[in-house]
C-alpha cells in the first residue's frame, strides 16, 4: 500500500514506491502496531542525506528486506526535516544507546512509541540479521524488551536541562573566544579535525566581539595597561581567527568555485573535499557572516563570495512560488560528487590546451577527490590582468558542468530556513545596493506569512504552494522573527514588524519552561515520550539562541521590559557554555554580545526614497555595532505608538519612532541605547561619529 504518496516531503515521496509498506509519522502507524502487537521500526532521514540514499538501495529497495520489515513491524518513515522534534527525541535516544548518532537513524520501538535498540545506517546483510534478531527477541522476550523501552525512556526524562545561569558578562564572553582559540586550526582554519563544518554562528559572535571592542573608546589605551593589552589581544585574536576562517573556507573544495554557494561540510581538515550536499541554512547563515565580514573589513574576497552565494540562492534555491528550497543533494547519477568533480581531460575538452592547462593550475585539480578528479579550489586569486581571462574560463566551466545530470533537489519550503535567508538577503541587497535581493527577501516573507500562519501559529513548511500540516517549533519562530526584522530594519515596511511580534508574542506564551529557557515544542504539539529542549547550537542555531535573539532586538525596537527579561533568561545558558563548548553556543554569544552592547537602537525618520533619508539609512545600516536595530518610517509614524514600555506596539507601529521627527525639515537619525536619546543628526558624517562611539 502506498501510504507516502500525497506526502508533502520529497524525501518521504523517494520512498513512496518501496516494497517496504511505510506509514507516515502519526496515530494509524501507532495504532497499527497495537493491533497487530508488533515492534515500530522508525526510519529517520532527509532527502539529501547520502547514506539515506545507499540504505534505501540496499535495502528499502530489496523485496527480500521489505518482506521482512513488513511481516514483522509497522514501518515508519521520518523527514527529520518536516519532524525535527521526533528526530530530536529519537537521536537522543541513540545517542544514549549507542555513544553516537547521525543519519539514516534506525530505531525500533514499542507500539507506544518507546526506543528500546538504536542504531543508524546498516548494510542489507546486517539489517536483515538485525530485523531477524529483533523480531525473535520481541516474540520470546517480551517483557525484557518492554522494561528496556520503559527504562530508557525513564533515564531520558531524567536528564536535567541545561543549567542556567546570570548574563554573560563581558569577561564570559572573553572566555569564549579563548576557548575558541584553544579549538582553533591557525594553518587551515576552522575548529577541529576532520570533518570540518562551517562554524557560522561562532563567526558571527567573533565579528560581533571586534566590532563591539572597535566601537569602545577611552579604555584602557595606556601602554602600561596590561588589562588593556589583553584585552586588544583577545580582540585581535577573534577578528583573526573569524577572518582565517572565512578565507580558509571561500578557497577551499566546500565552496563551489564556478557558482557560488557552500556545499555541508569538508571530509577533511583542509577545506578540499566537500561532502556535497548544499543545505540552504549553511548558505543563508554564511552568506550573512561573509557580508557582516565585509562590513567590518572591507574584505574584497568577502564580497565577491556574499554576492555569488545570494546569486547562487536565486538562481539554484528559489522556488515558483517565492521561497527557497531546502537543499541539494549530494549525488547525482547515484555517484557522490559527481556533478561537481573534474579531470584534467574534461578541462581541456571544455577550455582547449592554453586556457585549460591554466586553469587546471589555478583550480588545483590534482586529483584530489575519487577516481582521479578533483574538486575546484581557488587558492589564490588570479593576477589582476588575468581577470577576463578568469571569467571567460569561469563562464565555460559552468556552461559545460550545466550539461551534467544535476542533483536532485529537496523543494519543499521549511519556515525556520527561510527566517534565515530573508534575514541574509535583506541584509546582503541593502549593504551592496542590491534591491533585487531585498525583493527576494520580501518575497519569500509574504510566502511565509500567507501560507505557513495560521491564526497565531506556525505551520513549519510547505511543498508547491500547499502547507503542510507539521506544528513549527521554536526555531521556526525564532528564526522567523528574526528575518523579518531585518527586513523591516531594511525596508520600513510595519507588516514585518508585526508579524515578528505576534510570533514572539507566541513564543513567550507557548514555548516557555518556567525557569527562563524555552521547550522546543508548543504548550499544545503532539505528545512524544520526552518534550524536546535543547539550547546548545547544531547546523542552525538552537531554537532557544534563536529566539532569544529576536526577542532582544524587538525589545529594542520598542522598550518592552518583558521581551527583554525574557532575552536575558535565555541567553543564561551561554555562561554556562562559554567556558568549554563555545562552539555549541555561537548564536547565543552573538546575541550576548549584542545584549551587553544596548543593543543600539538607531531610528530615521525621512520621506520615503528622499535622497537624505536613503542616505542616513544607508549609514547606519554600514555599522558593525553588534545587533543594532533600525527603525525606519515617515514622519509622524510612531506617534500614538505609545511610550514602549509595554510588552507590545499599541497601535502597531514601532515605539522607537514615537515623539521622533525631522529637524529643521531634514531627515533625522536619532541613536539611541534603551530608549534614551542622543541628539538627532541630519548627516551621513555625524550618524558615523555618533555611531563610532556607541558600543
Amino acid at each position: 500500500m502506498n501510504r507516502l504518496k500525497d506526502a508533502t516531503s520529497p524525501y518521504l515521496l523517494q520512498h513512496a514506491d518501496n516494497p517496504v509498506e511505510w506509514f507516515e509519522w502519526g496515530e494509524a502507524a501507532f495504532a497499527e502496531a497495537a493491533r497487530r502487537n508488533v515492534p515500530l521500526l522508525i526510519s529517520v532521514g532527509y532527502s539529501a542525506c547520502h547514506w539515506c540514499h545507499v540504505m534505501a538501495h540496499e535495502s528499502f529497495e530489496d523485496q527480500a528486506t521489505a518482506a521482512l520489515m513488513n511481516e514483522h513491524f509497522v514501518n515508519v518513515k521520518v523527514d527529520r526535516e518536516e519532524r525535527p522534534d521526533v528526530d530530536a527525541v529519537y537521536m537522543a535516544a541513540t545517542q544514549a544507546m549507542t555513544g553516537q548518532g547521525g543519519w539514516p537513524m534506525t530505531v525500533f520501538a514499542t507500539p507506544e512509541g518507546h526506543p528500546f535498540y538504536t542504531g543508524t545506517y546498516f548494510p542489507r546483510q546486517q539489517f536483515q540479521r538485525l530485523l531477524a534478531g529483533v523480531s525473535s527477541a520481541w516474540t520470546a522476550e517480551r517483557e525484557a524488551v518492554l522494561e528496556q523501552g520503559s527504562k530508557i525512556v525513564e533515564a531520558l526524562n531524567e536528564r536535567s536541562a541545561l543549567p542556567s545561569g546570570p548574563l554573560p558578562t563581558p569577561d564570559t564572553l572573553t572566555r569564549a573566544v579563548h576557548s575558541l582559540a584553544d579549538s582553533f586550526d591557525p594553518v587551515r582554519g576552522g575548529f577541529g579535525g576532520a570533518p570540518k563544518f562551517p562554524p557560522s554562528m561562532a563567526l558571527e559572535f567573533l565579528l560581533r566581539y571586534g566590532a563591539a571592542a572597535a566601537g569602545t573608546t577611552g579604555d584602557s589605551e595606556d601602554a602600561g595597561d596590561s588589562g588593556g593589552e589583553e584585552r586588544r589581544a583577545t580582540v585581535e585574536a577573534a577578528t583573526s581567527m573569524a577572518g582565517r576562517t572565512l578565507e580558509a573556507m571561500a578557497r577551499g573544495g566546500i565552496y563551489d568555485q564556478l557558482a557560488g554557494g557552500f556545499a555541508r561540510y569538508s571530509v577533511d581538515a583542509d577545506w578540499v573535499v566537500p561532502h556535497f550536499e548544499k543545505m540552504l541554512y549553511d548558505n543563508a547563515l554564511l552568506l550573512r557572516v561573509y557580508t557582516h565580514w565585509w562590513r567590518s573589513t572591507g574584505s574584497a574576497l568577502g564580497r565577491r563570495v556574499a554576492l555569488e552565494t545570494a546569486d547562487w540562492l536565486l538562481a539554484e534555491m528559489r522556488t515558483p512560488e517565492g521561497g527557497f528550497a531546502s537543499a541539494l543533494d549530494a549525488d547525482s547519477e547515484g555517484v557522490e560528487g559527481k556533478f561537481y568533480a573534474w579531470t584534467p581531460e574534461e578541462i581541456r575538452e571544455v577550455l582547449g590546451e592554453e586556457d585549460g592547462s591554466w586553469a587546471i593550475e589555478l583550480f588545483e585539480v590534482t586529483g584530489t577527490f575519487e577516481h582521479g578528479t578533483s574538486v575546484l579550489q581557488l587558492l589564490a586569486d588570479p593576477d589582476p590582468g588575468d581577470a577576463e581571462r578568469f571569467a571567460r574560463v569561469r563562464s565555460a566551466l559552468l556552461a559545460a558542468r550545466a550539461r551534467r545530470v544535476r542533483p536532485g533537489r529537496d523543494d519543499k519550503v521549511v519556515a525556520a530556513w527561510n527566517g534565515l535567508v530573508i534575514a541574509a538577503l535583506a541584509e546582503t541587497g541593502a549593504l551592496f545596493e542590491r534591491p533585487d535581493l531585498v525583493d527576494a527577501a520580501r518575497e519569500a516573507a509574504v510566502l511565509v506569512d500567507e501560507l505557513h500562519v495560521d491564526g497565531d501559529r506556525l505551520l513549519r513548511t510547505s511543498r508547491d504552494g500547499r502547507a503542510g500540516t507539521n506544528a513549527g517549533v521554536l526555531e521556526d519562530y525564532g528564526d522567523l522573527a528574526e528575518g523579518l526584522l531585518a527586513l523591516y530594519g531594511v525596508t520600513g515596511e510595519v507588516r514585518w514588524f508585526r508579524r515578528a511580534e505576534a510570533l514572539l508574542d507566541a513564543v513567550l506564551e507557548r514555548f516557555s519552561d518556567g525557569s527562563g529557557g524555552f521547550y522546543d515544542t508548543a504548550d499544545d504539539a503532539e505528545r512524544l515520550f520526552q518534550r524536546p529542549r535543547d539550547a546548545t547550537d547544531n547546523a542552525t542555531p538552537s531554537g532557544q539562541f534563536a529566539a532569544a535573539g529576536a526577542l532582544l532586538s524587538y525589545a529594542a525596537l520598542t522598550g518592552s521590559a518583558r521581551h527583554r527579561e525574557a532575552a536575558e533568561a535565555a541567553l543564561g545558558t551561554v555562561t554556562v557554555l562559554a567556558d568549554r563548548h563555545a562552539r555549541f553556543a555561537g548564536w547565543g554569544l552573538a546575541a550576548a554580545q549584542a545584549a551587553l552592547s544596548g543593543p543600539i537602537e538607531v531610528a530615521i525618520v525621512g520621506p520615503a526614497g528622499d535622497p537624505a533619508t536613503t542616505a542616513l539609512h544607508r549609514e547606519a545600516l554600514l555599522s558593525p555595532l553588534p545587533g543594532l536595530v533600525l527603525a525606519l518610517g515617515e514622519p509622524g509614524s510612531g506617534i500614538g505608538a505609545g511610550s514602549g514600555s509595554g510588552s507590545g506596539s499599541g497601535s502597531g507601529e514601532v515605539p522607537l519612532l514615537a515623539g521622533r521627527g525631522l529637524v529643521g525639515g531634514e531627515p533625522a537619525a536619532y541613536v539611541c541605547r534603551g530608549f534614551t536619546c542622543r541628539m538627532p543628526v541630519t548627516t551621513p558624517a555625524a550618524l558615523r561619529a555618533e555611531l563610532a562611539g556607541g558600543a
